[in-house]
């Protein structure tokens, strides 16, 4: 049973009315949410997630999920005996890696993100890559940080040649919320695991979307003493990653968000998954929430 804080009715409409500024602004565009970390893993924040994407859809906006799935993918190897290995925050993925991950997040996880949105009262439909020949891909050549002259193997780790969005343009069009698993296929109709974050930047800049909207298991991009950085532009992040404060995950996530927002995406936000309903208090509210990456 979960306790609600009891809110005045007046307060209730007050809450509501201001909602509506952000309701006229954002009707009809799209929102790309990269759903991952704890708000995939705990139960309560799972339904506020779902409930969160219903109700933006119900609004007028269309919201685009794209999922990570790391954790899940962790677990599954560990049961078969395989240890996962990282180069450089990315996952080395060889042809049974591979078949884990696609088993992991074009079968479970996304049918569980879809089974989440629809209990919620929505209409999810789940995409790989390959559907609509969407995400076209190709081998990832990962240049060492330190010397850009060695390159490592990490597998059948991709990297994204081409995204044609049509296929969730369809859906959106006919009210249905398309919940993406971030795998690409190549020229030989091979399988790439590709990064979540990379795709929901990529899916967010031809998609033109509104915003880029990334949970995570952090309140946003914090500095050295742990205070948040509640805004950043390319050279603050460049800072950040010299001085080792932007380090590991967070490199893929900071550089697709950029990218996103150099190419068009009005607002890239970064923010705390573990929050109870933290769409809404960023879409729908008026405080800063999380980290904003600004294009300059």
């Amino acid at each position: 049973m979960t306790t609600t804080t009891y809110i005045p009715p007046r307060d209730k409409a007050d809450i509501l009315a201001q909602a509506l500024p952000y309701i006229r602004q954002f009707h009809g565009k799209t929102l790309v949410i990269k759903y991952g970390g704890n708000a995939m893993t705990d139960p309560a924040l799972q339904r506020a997630f779902a409930e969160d994407v219903v109700l933006l859809k119900l609004v007028g906006m269309n919201p685009v999920v794209v999922h990570g799935g790391g954790p899940q993918i962790e677990t599954l190897l560990q049961r078969l005996g395989k240890k996962g290995q990282f180069i450089q925050g990315m996952r080395v993925t060889d042809a049974e890696t591979m078949e884990v991950v696609e088993w992991v997040l074009g079968g479970e996880v996304q049918q569980d993100i879809v089974g989440l949105i629809n209990a919620a009262g929505g209409k999810a439909v789940g995409l790989t890559g390959r559907d609509g020949a969407m995400i076209r891909a190709r081998k990832l050549r990962l240049s060492d940080q330190h010397n850009p002259e060695l390159e490592h193997d990490v597998g059948q780790v991709g990297e994204i040649v081409s995204i044609d969005p049509s296929v969730v343009k369809a859906l959106q069009d006919d009210a249905f919320i398309p919940v993406v698993s971030p795998i690409g296929f190549g020229e030989l109709n091979e399988s790439y695991n590709i990064n979540a974050d990379v795709v929901a930047a990529k899916l967010a800049t031809v998609l033109q979307a509104e915003k880029l909207l990334m949970l995570t298991n952090i309140r946003g991009v914090l500095d050295k003493a742990g205070e948040l950085l509640t805004e950043l532009t390319p050279r603050r992040i460049d800072e950040l990653c010299e001085d080792g404060t932007i380090s590991g995950g967070m490199i893929p996530k900071i550089a697709g968000a950029l990218d996103a927002a150099k190419s068009g995406v009005h607002a890239v936000h970064i923010i705390d998954g573990r929050v109870p309903h933290a769409l809404l208090l960023e879409v729908l509210g008026d405080q800063p929430f999380g980290t904003m990456i600004r294009s300059h």
